[in-house]
């Protein structure tokens, strides 16, 4: 039996504190309010009704709750942006609490909307990160992936396709204005299936049937509604010639084996790379809950070494491999690595059964036990 755990965001609002929660489409986010905010005002501009009211008339919100002292949660703020005066107004002059969630700024963005110029801060809930899960079977999770539907779902591949055919293709392609939905369709087809590589926006253009620019445009619409990131290099060097192209990677490992109709199990080259790809959802939700600052890269010279993460300017280096027994060619990058730079910690994640260390201080780490150290912050410590 699958169980979700306790999720791992916190956010306190304090008197008169207001906040953003952004988030992909089915990451949890009203399910969320509903336990970590038990007594607000809930108002889900996912209902017919409720958005016809609000769209219709922005200042019933002001007329209904002037006087409350209770925070107001707004599931879906992207839906009526017009509502955003009116909750500026009531931060300044009536202290309330706010709590506006939403699965793309872009909408608010693009039509210039109040973002409140700094009145709320900002959070974000990911798909679910492994302290979230109990016994998480990692061949499962690669054709699953981690939103909290799919991952419970006794048929994922049934809720993949509708999430797939009815939010990404339509209602993302509807919301940015996509000219030609097939189009977005095969795009979305490419982007998957070079998940993780150097981001070639040519060659994704010419595999997709589209020019270069809109890839670049289709690429921006991903970010934005938080489907997708692009992972830059870390460009330092003082002998070796990098390569300074970004990757790109989809936002859940299961909505991007969907897509690119892969089924990953242990041993293949397309374990490998969701097993790369699942390493960076932890490393994107440590960041979101434990330290917003973190920046991730990725190290590769223009000579074919690479490392798949670099944290903090060197202060982890992480190269993912999904081999059983990890010999010296899987150590080739780090150690290309090391030999001009000196991590804090060098670490390759894998599928052996228990840790070690090399001479050379490289900690090979099998992925539990690399994600049990990663999020009791145990990373750093000698062992």
């Amino acid at each position: 039996m699958k169980i979700i755990k306790k999720r791992l965001l916190q956010l306190n609002l304090g008197q008169g504190r207001s906040a953003f929660l952004w988030g992909p489409r089915r990451t949890g986010k009203s399910f969320w309010i509903r336990h970590a905010f038990t007594d607000c005002i809930l108002i889900d501009l996912l209902k017919t009704d409720v958005f016809a009211d609000y769209a219709a008339r922005p200042a019933l919100l002001r007329e209904r709750y002037a006087d409350t002292k209770q925070v107001i949660a707004i599931d879906e703020i992207q839906m009526a942006p017009e509502l955003l005066n009116e909750v500026h107004w009531m931060i300044e002059n009536k202290g309330i609490s706010f709590l506006l969630t939403g699965s793309s700024a872009r909408k608010l963005k693009r039509g210039h909307a109040n973002l409140l110029a700094g009145r709320a801060r900002r959070y974000a809930l990911r798909p679910l990160a492994y302290p979230e899960v109990e016994g998480l079977d990692i061949e499962a999770v690669m054709l699953s992936g981690l939103l909290p539907p799919h991952y419970l779902s006794d048929d994922p591949l049934l809720d993949l396709r509708s999430y797939v055919g009815d939010y990404l293709k339509t209602e993302i392609s509807t919301e940015a204005s996509v000219r030609s939905i097939p189009s977005f369709s095969d795009f979305l087809f490419v982007a998957a299936t070079h998940s993780g590589e150097l981001l070639n926006y040519a060659n994704v253009a010419r595999e997709s049937g589209v020019s270069a620019k809109t890839v670049r445009s289709y690429i921006e619409i991903l970010e934005d509604t938080m489907l997708g990131y692009r992972l830059p290099p870390w460009k330092k060097s003082r002998r070796r010639r990098l390569i300074d192209t970004e990757k790109f990677y989809l936002f859940d490992v299961g909505v991007a084996n969907y897509l690119a109709r892969r089924a990953p199990r242990a041993g293949t080259p397309e374990f490998g790379s969701s097993l790369e790809q699942f390493i960076l959802m932890e490393l994107q939700a440590y960041r979101a809950y434990r330290n917003p600052e973190t920046e991730i890269a990725y190290w590769r010279t223009s000579s074919g070494y690479e490392v798949d993460f670099i944290v903090d300017d060197m202060r982890w280096a992480i190269e993912v491999k999904s081999a059983r027994r990890v010999g010296n060619q899987h150590l080739r990058g780090l150690r290309a690595l090391k030999s001009e730079f000196e991590p804090k910690r060098s670490f390759l994640v894998c599928l052996e059964t228990e840790p070690r260390t090399t001479d050379d201080r490289i900690d090979i780490l099998p992925w539990r036990t690399f994600l049990d150290r990663l999020w009791s912050n145990m990373l750093d410590r000698e062992k």
